[in-house]
């Protein structure tokens, strides 16, 4: 029986892999951009022995299933990280794709979800966002407005400025009412490069969930004394989980919103 695979199933089924690979190397870009090294030389090693790691060993999920989560060389352990990232970035490419088809603002998206997840775990491992990572994209972002007309270039650059004085706001002033840094200038740019992609809009519904999530997380911690009140979470990722929950549902959730005020 012949099978018929629509242009959009084979997309997404090409999708998976291509995630998966690009999810590897995001991993790099996680390493090595805080430690200002090069993406391209020396080749994939061990962080432990600096061993290099040959093609067979560096297949995505595969080589760490294989390996069984060890070095082959001085048995170290390979950290979580690795498969989740290239896990989650072939998740979310496959979503995309599926939610916005085969299109030039779904090649956008891709890279857009792509520096969400560098992102999210250099701001997990480090405490901070480098600026060559949101400040870079936002052009980029804002492009995407002009060649797409998704969103109109006029909600893609009032994202970008809204979302950066958004931010910047919030942290002066609640760095004067707690007298300490409560954000910094890498969320700053994060949101102002939401907005580029995602227009003012949905930049808005972004910042909401992220402080939504943001607190719930924080007030539980504190609560089961894993946190204390002085300590601080980084603020990058509840942004990132934010724009992505924009990205795939937020107009929903504006309708749904407003359709609380009849």
């Amino acid at each position: 029986m012949p099978v018929d695979l629509s242009l959009k199933s084979l997309s997404a089924i090409v999708s998976v892999p291509l995630g998966l690979a690009v999810g590897s190397f995001l991993n790099v870009c996680i390493w090595r951009i805080p430690r200002n090294e090069s993406l391209a030389f020396p080749g994939s090693h061990c962080p432990q022995c600096n061993g290099p790691i040959a093609w067979y060993d560096n297949i995505p999920l595969v080589s760490f299933v294989w390996l069984a989560g060890r070095c082959r060389r001085c048995k170290a352990p390979i950290h979580w990280r690795y498969p989740l990232v290239e896990g989650l970035t072939a998740g979310l490419y496959l979503m995309t794709v599926l939610h916005f088809g085969v299109t030039v603002r779904t090649a956008f998206l891709l890279l857009f979800l792509s520096v969400l997840v560098v992102i999210t775990f250099i701001d997990l491992d480090h405490k901070i966002i480098p600026h060559i990572l949101s400040l870079a994209v936002i052009p980029i972002g804002l492009l995407g407005s002009i060649l797409t007309y998704d969103p109109p270039p006029r909600d893609a650059v009032t994202g970008a400025l809204v979302g950066a004085g958004l931010v910047y706001l919030i942290a002066v002033y609640a760095e004067v009412a707690f007298q300490q840094e409560s954000m910094g200038g890498g969320d700053v740019n994060l949101l102002s490069m939401v907005g580029a992609f995602l227009g003012w809009r949905l930049m808005l519904v972004s910042f909401a969930v992220a402080v939504a999530a943001g607190a719930s997380l924080s007030l539980a911690l504190i609560a089961s004394r894993v946190l204390s009140r002085k300590d601080q979470i980084p603020f990058g990722p509840f942004l990132a989980l934010g724009a992505a929950v924009a990205l795939f549902g937020g107009n929903r959730l504006i309708d749904w919103y407003l359709g609380l005020f009849g």
